[in-house]
């Protein structure tokens, strides 16, 4: 679950200064006009124009109870109702008839579903570049407030992250694995299979991270991908050697070679020689130190 603190989704703030106060929760007189045609008591003036305010300012209705006490104050003074007025509303009938008011007065549209769909393909079309899902979700809000419709809450926003990135994720993978050789997908079988004395695999050589920017972190660093790509052919380092000075001793009177041509004499040689099995290269290994 992502926390709504990481993300865009609005929320009231645990601090509101008394300029903030003023500038987004004072009603204006044709508010307070409109507000007061629709209600029939103070208490349900004052719920709906906490309801008004609430939506201008965030884009989604909030529970009345999780509006914090000096937004309440602050409104209830602004219009000059009694003290103690507290907002009520003793049907629910009576707060989604006053929803649909406030949506008709900023000109939004509920649609649930549509905003759902928005959020999707909006965070299916990211998360192929995008990964972490605060990132996703505040593309699908924004995504969703372009089109004018109301915010869903919180947790349907929650939810797909996690999901469409499992899908989209599996969809690269299984592209990748598709457009692999066979023999792409050995090589890349071999850096898990095959482990130094000490247990260590290629693969957990290859995704340690680079240290500081030094001549020698860079060596080693080039030594490690270098035993890796070896790793992926087959190759220990001291064949690669001998199959570039093969390369060398050839020159160009032997005319032009294959792709794979070292790779093949190496692989000729280590049979001559009867050298086999796993286990990485001395050198390899003190690359990572």
């Amino acid at each position: 679950m992502t926390s709504i603190e990481r993300t865009a989704y609005p929320r009231f703030k645990r601090l509101i200064t008394a300029h903030e106060l003023y500038l987004f929760f004072s009603p204006t007189r044709d508010e307070l006009q409109w507000a007061a045609d629709a209600t029939d008591g103070d208490e349900h003036l004052l719920a709906l124009l906490l309801m008004l305010k609430s939506y201008q300012r965030m884009g989604c209705f909030p529970a009345l109870e999780d509006v914090p006490e000096q937004v309440v104050e602050f409104v209830r003074r602004q219009v000059e109702l009694p003290e103690g007025t507290l907002p009520l509303y003793r049907a629910e009938r009576t707060a989604k008839h006053h929803r649909g008011l406030v949506r008709k007065k900023v000109g939004v549209k509920y649609d649930q579903g549509e905003a759902r769909r928005i959020a999707e393909r909006s965070i299916r079309k990211e998360a192929a570049a995008k990964n972490r899902p605060a990132d996703l979700i505040n593309i699908a809000l924004e995504r969703v407030v372009e089109a004018g419709l109301e915010l869903p809450g919180f947790s349907t926003f929650d939810k797909m992250p996690s999901k469409i990135r499992t899908e989209v994720n599996v969809s690269i993978r299984e592209g990748i694995h598709d457009r692999m050789t066979p023999v792409q997908r050995a090589g890349l079988l071999r850096l898990l299979q095959e482990r130094d004395s000490d247990g260590t695999t290629l693969f957990n050589r290859l995704k340690k991270p680079a240290k500081g920017p030094a001549w020698s972190h860079f060596k080693s660093l080039a030594k490690r991908l270098e035993c890796g790509r070896l790793g992926a052919a087959g190759l220990r380092p001291h064949q690669a050697d001998r199959a570039d000075r093969v390369s060398d001793s050839q020159g160009e009177d032997a005319g032009p070679r294959r792709p794979g041509d070292d790779v093949l004499q190496a692989r000729r040689d280590e049979d001559q020689e009867g050298q086999g099995g796993a286990g990485g290269d001395p050198a390899c290994r003190a690359g990572d130190r």
